[in-house]
Parts: structure tokens; sequence; C-alpha cells
């Protein structure tokens, strides 16, 4: 019985540091394609979105301005999104490991609706031109029925050179039928 204890203890330390491995490989996989400056698309590449028509953010959109930026910060452990610097619609969202082991990637999004909702990681449901951050039920706002970002998702094409974010919002528990969705272009 004693050694039945000491191999399920030794598998369950495997599993772990195996699963830590793939919230690391998440994250340095996010870091790697997402860290730089952006510059918003042009009006033209604005598809599918009325997003960058805000006053604050029209102004953006074709130029050389940063319009989203991804930095690491915190002894490179976590990833910091500047969203629309230097206009009244500034966010951002920091995304890092849950824990040490980094069994999980977490995001908390600073947003100007003057909430933080957070987030987890969809490494199932993610892949390396498609990243997918869902909220975290346990979430005072993403349990909430006040308008709230519920997911985000990073979609990089053109060799990783153009990205769709997307801010997918909900409210009353259901995804409205406008969200915050960007085109942007690296710097």
């Amino acid at each position: 019985m004693k050694q039945f204890k000491h191999l399920l203890a030794a598998l369950v330390l495997t599993l772990s540091t195996l699963h830590a491995q793939d919230g690391w490989d998440f994250f340095d996989s996010l870091t790697q394609r997402l860290e730089g400056a952006w510059v918003l698309s042009s009006v033209e590449a604005q598809k599918d979105t009325d997003s960058y028509k805000h006053p604050a953010v029209l102004p953006l959109a074709g130029t050389q301005k940063v319009a989203i930026a991804f930095k690491l910060i915190g002894g490179e452990v976590t990833l910091q999104e500047d969203l629309l610097p230097n206009t009244s619609k500034q966010m951002a969202t920091m995304y890092h490991c849950a824990d040490i082991e980094c069994t999980a990637v977490k995001a908390t999004h600073y947003c100007v609706k003057q909430n933080q909702p957070e987030f987890f990681a969809d490494m199932q449901n993610s892949t390396p031109e498609r990243i997918v951050f869902e909220c975290d039920m346990r979430n005072v706002w993403c349990a909430s029925n006040e308008d709230h970002v519920h997911r985000i998702i990073h979609e990089l094409s053109q060799n990783g050179t153009h990205l769709k974010t997307s801010y997918l919002s909900f409210e009353n528990g259901t995804l409205k039928n406008t969200h915050s969705i960007y085109h942007f272009d690296r710097k």
C-alpha cells in the first residue's frame, strides 16, 4: 500500500509538471505572437466592425500611431496589453500564469466600463492563429448581469503581421449584439 501511495504521488507530480509546462508553453507562445506595437488598420480593413468609428478611435485608423501594444513586465512573467493608449477608450489587460506552476494562464481586463473581469485561457480551443480567453465565472463581474467583456479573442493572420482582436460582451447572461472588434497591423 505504501508503494502505491508513492507511485500515486509521483504520478500526480508528473502530471502536474506536464500540465504546468503546457501553461508556460501557452504563455510563451502568446508573448511571442503578440509582443510589440501594433497600429490600427485602415478604415477599409476594419471588416465586420464599427468599433473604429468611435470618435476616440477613428483618428488612429490607418496612421502610424500605436493603437495596441504588448510588453513583458514583472520579471517577464506578465504580458501587459495597452489598448488604445492616450485616448478616452484606453484599457489594459494583464496576462499571466494563475500560479507558480503555470497550471493555467489568466487575464484581467481593466475596462472603460469600469469593471475588471478575469479570464482563463481556453487552451483546448486556442491555436497558434487564434487565442481565446473565457470569463472566469468565479469572478464577480463574469457572473453578474452587468455589461462586461466576457470573451477575448486574438486572431493572427498574414504571417503574424495582422491582428484581429475581439472583446465580446455579455449583459444579463447573454451575448450582446455589439462588441469591440479591432483590426491591427504590426508596426
